[in-house]
């Protein structure tokens, strides 16, 4: 017994993944495909994806946002936790990496649930409060560029409801938040958002050290 997280070598993670880990064989097939990219470390772990898939049917959401789609992994646990009538509005700016998601939406006929919107994703929160959409989101998770966490942050708050969750991937940045020796923007902008939402007396909060660190953030 232990009365801290434990440290996780391969033997355990293989035994996390293999024993606690419903990954589906379609969502394998893209996390392979997404390995060849150079930029494939910006893909959720199989864990966080079950884990997101978890937390969206916990809380029963049937409208979710999405800040950061890459391939489109977190995106496909995400909308195929929500109920038929669902919606989930994905933000990105990228159409190369946002077409291999596409391509697996349309095999796992998910495309009448999703929403992508190509731009800037803070613009596009904007826009979505300026349409009313203000306290309508069940769920929302982020996972883009760390130098805009705060106010990816802020935003996401007034489009969330009361109750609502919010997912923050990244909290923990490979340890990096920790290390007073580390000062570059990225992992600033991360300090400072875990410490704005500890600090913030409008939500509940718990970093759980999930894959890279995951904030969660309940609305009062």
């Amino acid at each position: 017994m232990t009365n801290r997280t434990l440290q996780m070598n391969d033997a355990l993670y293989d035994y996390l993944i293999t024993q606690g880990t419903q990954e589906s064989a379609i969502l394998a097939e893209l996390r392979q495909e997404t390995a060849s990219d150079e930029m494939s470390r910006m893909q959720i772990a199989p864990e966080q994806g079950q884990f997101l898939s978890f937390l969206v049917q916990l809380c029963g959401a049937r409208k979710a946002l999405e800040v950061g789609t890459y391939t489109g992994y977190s995106s496909i646990c995400i909308a195929s936790a929500l109920p038929q009538d669902g919606q989930l509005i994905c933000c990105d700016i990228s159409e190369t990496w946002t077409a291999i998601a596409r391509r697996y939406w349309r095999r796992l006929h998910l495309e009448p649930k999703i929403n992508l919107c190509l731009g800037d994703a803070q613009q596009t929160l904007k826009q979505l409060l300026d349409q009313g959409e203000q306290r309508t989101f069940d769920f929302i998770f982020i996972d883009a560029d760390k130098e805009h966490y705060v106010q990816y942050y802020e935003l996401a708050y007034k489009l969330l409801r009361s109750g609502g969750l919010l997912v923050i991937d990244n909290v923990l940045w490979s340890g990096r938040v920790a290390d007073i020796q580390v000062q570059d923007n990225e992992t600033r902008a991360i300090r400072k958002l875990n410490r704005t939402v500890m600090e913030d007396r409008r939500v509940s909060c718990s970093l759980l050290p999930i894959a890279d660190g995951l904030m969660l953030v309940r609305k009062h």
